[in-house]
């Protein structure tokens, strides 16, 4: 009697339940910037916190990053208006040098290679704050990590206007329940749920990329 081979048959790929991860910049691929602004800002003879404080809460400087967040003004007029409400004499490159010293968050970059390495489209929505003459997405090496990329200062609109999370979708070419979106600013969270993506905080909890990589469900990042 002629013996056959058996049929070896293989379990089908598991279909993952999100098609895109979509991230912010600061404080998602950042690690915390608020120690790095402070050295500098030591360093330069300032309060630990006077960057912190300038930007956040005084009047005229929040305006002009709100401005610089949408394209109306340049990084290099920003550097130039914001220096003397500071306190600091030399504005060339005061975002860049304040920047100088923040550093990747290398878990979260990691997980957004395993997410394109798993098949998922991966988008940056990032509020900029300028391009030139510092590029902060160049500097720590992010630009190769996205399919599609939607910088606040190029569409002249910034989160949380809703407008700018149905563009992205608009980019992905992706239904909102088909992405995953991360941010570390609660109030930037609604408007993406609205539109029915998924949403995670990124609060600085230890493990955050691997909880982020079993949600989409492929293994966790280490």
């Amino acid at each position: 009697m002629a013996l056959t081979a058996p049929i070896v048959t293989r379990p089908q790929e598991a279909e993952l339940p999100f098609a895109a991860l979509i991230l912010d910049f600061v404080g998602v691929l950042t690690a915390n910037a608020g120690p790095a602004h402070g050295e500098w800002c030591l360093a330069q003879g300032l309060d630990a916190g006077a960057w912190r404080q300038t930007l956040g809460y005084e009047p005229e400087a929040c305006r002009l990053y709100t401005e610089l967040e949408a394209g109306r003004l340049s990084q290099a007029e920003w550097n130039r208006r914001v220096a003397p409400i500071l306190g600091v004499p030399e504005h060339a490159n005061l975002m860049g040098r304040a920047w100088s010293g923040v550093r990747p968050a290398d878990d979260m970059i990691a997980l957004a290679r395993s997410a394109r390495q798993a098949g998922l489209k991966v988008a940056l929505l990032s509020n900029s704050f300028g391009l030139d003459p510092y590029d902060p997405y160049e500097a720590l090496g992010v630009w190769e990590l996205f399919d599609e990329t939607v910088i606040s200062e190029r569409e002249g609109m910034a989160k949380p206007d809703p407008a700018i999370y149905q563009l992205t979708l608009d980019r992905l070419e992706l239904p909102g329940e088909a992405c995953v979106f991360v941010d570390d600013q609660p109030r930037n969270l609604a408007p993406a749920e609205a539109l029915g993506i998924t949403t995670v905080l990124a609060d600085g909890t230890p493990g955050n990329a691997s909880h982020i990589a079993a949600l989409l469900g492929f293994p966790a990042v280490l």
